[in-house]
């Protein structure tokens, strides 16, 4: 899957920085191959499949789709302001018009690390990281350029206290035993 220059590893996981649409349905293997790779994503398919009862093949298949349906991303998540980036900020964004294409602009960005539509004050939330405060700044009024942006009110990161992606895969069972959607 890695290539000496990042190669298919990271064309796969630039492809999967877009729009997250739901999920297929989790069976046990792939939630528990889910929760393994949480605890430890350098842990082997070998003491995956031992621990979950499977095939390494199973698992290195289950993982491969897992990726390709755009359910899994496995990266190095680190502390943007313990990196040295200067400004972290959470921005609310309110429209006057469908904040899709509001959204959509600024999910191509690089200094957006998540973007969601959303419900209430806002009509979109952006998490940007930047060099510094001036960066941060001309963000802002990079974002409050897009057309249809009505106001934006920004939040500034002082101090990260908790980042966790180890929640698991813990979806309420369905009747038939397959897994709540993802």
């Amino acid at each position: 899957m890695r290539t000496a220059g990042g190669g298919h590893y990271r064309n796969a996981q630039q492809e999967s920085r877009g729009a997250v649409s739901s999920g297929r349905r989790l069976d046990s293997v792939d939630r528990s191959l889910i929760e393994a790779l949480q605890q430890n994503g350098r842990d082997s398919f070998r003491r995956i499949a031992a621990e979950v009862g499977v095939s390494e093949a199973t698992i290195r298949a289950r993982y491969q789709h897992l990726c390709e349906d755009g359910i899994i991303q496995v990266t190095a998540v680190t502390n943007p302001l313990g990196l040295g980036f200067g400004a972290q900020a959470m921005v609310g964004i309110r429209t006057g018009g469908p904040p899709g294409p509001v959204a959509e602009e600024i999910a191509g960005w690089d200094e957006a690390g998540y973007v969601v539509v959303t419900a209430g004050q806002f009509d979109v939330l952006v998490e940007l990281v930047c060099t510094d405060a001036g960066h941060l700044l001309e963000l802002s009024d990079r974002i409050r350029g897009l057309a249809d942006v009505v106001s934006t009110e920004s939040f500034l990161y002082l101090e990260l206290r908790k980042q966790l992606y180890d929640w698991g895969a813990r979806v309420a069972d369905s009747p038939d035993g397959a897994g709540a959607p993802a």
